[in-house]
């Protein structure tokens, strides 16, 4: 068990490298990756599983003590990522498909990974906690309704079918993590330790199924989809941040927010737009899943070594 976990612990931290080293097999070896994608939203569930695993009734408790943070940050993350992604699909004037997959990544809620980072970034660990918690439960409504209002224009959005997919691949895992969790405290203990591994496992899987299904609509659209992904990400690094700060959050929630509402879910962008949109909707996810675990510990660097009082002034005192 103790080499699992060491090994989960090295998976998690060289993700990135292992996302592009996968993303490049799955690119110049197609054929044996894309059978795989009709396996995509098991796949995402056993990642969300492990998720439920690590939640506990203590996260939730941040929202009935200090409400304004977890509140703002919740409408910050399904406001300024799929606004944010509906710009730069206009600005960049993409293909319907690359703009309805942008808006997409844009609206799934924070990803586990950002949990993280903000720990390193030395930001606030239980807001960042419960907002991912609270972001993926809310993700069965917002998502759709959110794509469904901003990016309808380009392709037909089902709200009802995705509704439903987001129930079966996020919740119930969830839940069903949250019961093992509550049942079997010490079995969840210990697999609690390699769920890191099994997590990069099953993304790595998802995105080699995608771009296997997509090496020639990569070849045409694959720098501009990096180019809008590296925009959207950077967007909503920094206005996470210049919204909490706005409000005259501590920086050490400006830094939880920030991390958040920029690390996206990538994996349920993928399973969604593979499912409900076209296996090209899913590219901006695809890349999202390198892109965010680059410049996610880029800035947990930064910020490890920067002091918060440096922040601003006066430096309130921090959340509980």
């Amino acid at each position: 068990m103790r080499q699992l976990a060491a090994i989960s612990a090295f998976a998690g931290k060289y993700f990135a490298v292992f996302v592009i080293v996968a993303a490049l097999i799955a690119f110049f070896v197609p054929d044996p990756f894309i059978p795989i994608s009709s396996y995509i939203p098991i796949l995402l569930g056993i990642v969300m599983f492990g998720m439920g695993m690590t939640m506990k009734p203590a996260d939730f408790t941040l929202v009935a003590k200090h409400p304004l943070p977890v509140v703002l940050g919740l409408v910050a993350q399904f406001t300024i990522m799929p606004l944010t992604a509906l710009a730069i699909a206009y600005l960049l004037n993409l293909p319907p498909e690359l703009a309805a997959g942008l808006v997409l990544l844009g609206s799934v809620p924070g990803g586990t990974a950002s949990n993280v980072m903000v720990y390193l970034a030395k930001g606030d660990l239980p807001l960042s906690i419960t907002m991912t918690s609270l972001s993926t439960l809310v993700a069965p409504f917002a998502t759709p309704a959110i794509l469904y209002a901003l990016a309808g224009q380009w392709m037909p959005v089902n709200f009802f079918d995705m509704f439903m997919m987001i129930i079966q691949v996020i919740l119930v895992p969830v839940i069903l993590g949250l019961l093992i969790r509550r049942v079997l405290p010490r079995f969840a203990d210990k697999t609690i330790t390699v769920m890191p591994l099994v997590s990069v496992l099953a993304i790595l899987t998802i995105i080699t199924a995608v771009v296997g299904a997509n090496t020639e609509s990569l070849s045409a659209s694959g720098l501009i989809a990096f180019v809008a992904v590296m925009l959207h990400n950077g967007a909503g690094l920094l206005l996470g941040y210049a919204v909490a700060a706005a409000f005259r959050l501590t920086p050490s929630q400006r830094r939880a927010v920030s991390i958040e509402i920029g690390m996206q879910n990538t994996g349920l962008g993928v399973t969604l737009a593979t499912a409900h949109l076209t296996p090209l909707a899913a590219i901006p996810s695809v890349i999202g899943a390198a892109w965010h675990n680059i410049t996610g510990p880029i800035m947990a660097t930064y910020w490890s070594k920067r002091p918060l009082h440096d922040e601003t002034k006066p430096e309130k005192k921090k959340s509980a």
